[in-house]
This record gives structure tokens, sequence and C-alpha cells, in this order.
């Protein structure tokens, strides 16, 4: 079953980090998002994947060329008979990973309706380059084929970024909140969808989380499954830190796998 990631969008309000590579190559505790997301995927038996890429795909193309050599002690013998044998192993061995080019300015229903040649099973998981949970991606799978719909969405109740008063009779503070769990359900970005999503799709400028979601909600093809846990996106300069500091202090929700230590951050400008 294959795993969708969007990784082609351009991440304008995380400037600081993504002028000179793509928000998936961010890194989180010295490794990029991307690669984070992939563990979540792989810890629950999914290691093949499609990255939909767009701006500066070539960085992450490179990333994944370089993989082998950047993650493992390797001998190298010089000359016109160049050979390379790598030592050992590293955990992410038996990944597949297919990277595609969706284009530069495809809005997301557009490089998922790109992808499409690549999707043989009839569901596929989706999410973005952005977003961590400590999701069971297992059990969203199971949820999905139990309801027999199109598409699957996951939902959570939003953090507000502020702190929330309630006021009483002359303006007193009755209870004060820092950053309370606020009423509702929002889009996650993990999704398990059928072939049949892409009946949906239009151009490269068809936005997935428009018409596409909302003609399947309006046809009653779209499920929502509830994540009561940790779900993170990265979008601003300060949600990049709160994930970095989670990451530091071993406090990160996300790292539901075990095969190898937190990997601390290089020294880094804010401009870098």
């Amino acid at each position: 079953m294959k795993v969708v990631i969007l990784c082609g969008g351009l991440g304008t309000r995380l400037r600081e980090e993504t002028e000179f590579r793509p928000k998936p190559m961010v890194e989180v505790g010295g490794r990029p998002i991307l690669w984070h997301i992939m563990k979540t995927y792989a810890h629950h038996g999914f290691q093949d994947f499609v990255l939909c890429l767009g701006y500066r795909g070539n960085t992450i193309k490179e990333y994944f060329l370089n993989y082998e050599a950047m993650n493992s002690d390797f001998s190298i013998c010089l000359g016109q008979k160049s050979k390379i044998h790598y030592h050992g192993s590293h955990d992410e061995q038996g990944y597949r990973v297919t990277l595609a080019e969706t284009g530069i300015n495809s809005m997301t229903g557009g490089r998922i309706r790109r992808i499409q040649r690549y999707i043989e099973d009839d569901i596929f998981l989706l999410t973005y380059g952005d977003g961590l949970s400590d999701l069971n991606i297992a059990s969203v799978v199971e949820f999905h084929k139990s309801h027999g719909k199109i598409a699957t969405v996951t939902s959570v109740s939003p953090v507000s970024r502020f702190g929330k008063l309630d006021l009483g009779p002359g303006d007193r503070v009755r209870k004060f909140s820092e950053k309370p769990i606020s009423e509702g359900w929002i889009n996650a970005g993990y999704f398990v969808l059928g072939r049949r999503v892409f009946d949906y799709l239009g151009g490269d400028d068809c936005v997935f989380e428009h018409e596409p979601l909302e003609r399947l909600a309006s046809d009653g093809q779209l499920m929502a499954y509830r994540h009561d846990g940790f779900f993170y996106a990265m979008d601003t300069y300060r949600e990049y830190q709160h994930l970095n500091d989670l990451w530091n202090t071993q406090a990160a929700p996300w790292k539901v796998w075990d095969d190898a230590p937190p990997v601390l951050p290089r020294p880094q400008s804010m401009n870098n």
C-alpha cells in the first residue's frame, strides 16, 4: 500500500527555514521532518512511499540519492573502476521511495492526480510533509476498510494559540486556561483514500481541501477517524522551535519507533 506525501509547497510562513530548502527538509532533531513522518508510517508497516515534489524538489532527490553514504560507514575504491562497499545497515533498510515531479505551481489536488500512475492498490495513504502525530495509522486503515466509503480523514480537536479567559461580573477573570483544547474537529492531514478519489480531482489548480473534499462529504463518501492523541503541524518558526524542543528533551510524542536514539540537531543559523 502506497504512502503519498505532499512535499511541493512553498512554506512561505516558515521562510526563515524554507528560503533555500522545501519545508519537508526542515530539520527536527537533526533530521528532516519528512524523515520523522516516514518513520511513523514505517513503524505501522507502511514502507512504500511516493513523494510529490515541487518547490526545490531536487533537494529531496539529493537527500535520498545520498542516503546510504550519509547514514552508513563505507569503503570506496577510487579510479576508473570505482566501487563502494557499505558496512552494516541503517534502520531504514527496505524503504521504497518514488520521487515524482508534480509541478512547481500545482495545488494539492493537482499533485495527487499527477501520481495516479504509481497507485496500484485499491487503497492508498496520504499526508502532508509537515505534520507529526502519534496516530495509530494501522487502526485508521482498518477503520477505513470497515465503512467502505471512498475517503477517511483523521480529525483532531485543535489547541488554541492563545490563553482562554472566563470573565465574570465586573470583568473579573474567573478562570484562565493557557492554550486550551478548542471545541470542534479539524483536518489532521492523515488520509486513507480509495482509488475512486481520482474521479474527484481536477487539473493542476485543483485544491484537494476545497471542491474534492466538499464533494466527497456531500456525496456521503467522507468519514472521519477521531484521534485524541498528539498532532502538531510545523507551519511557523515558533512551531519549528517547539518540535525541536520536544525532541531535544526526549519528550517527542510522535516518536513511536524505538530503533534508534534521538538525534540532536547540528548548530545552525536562522537563515540556512
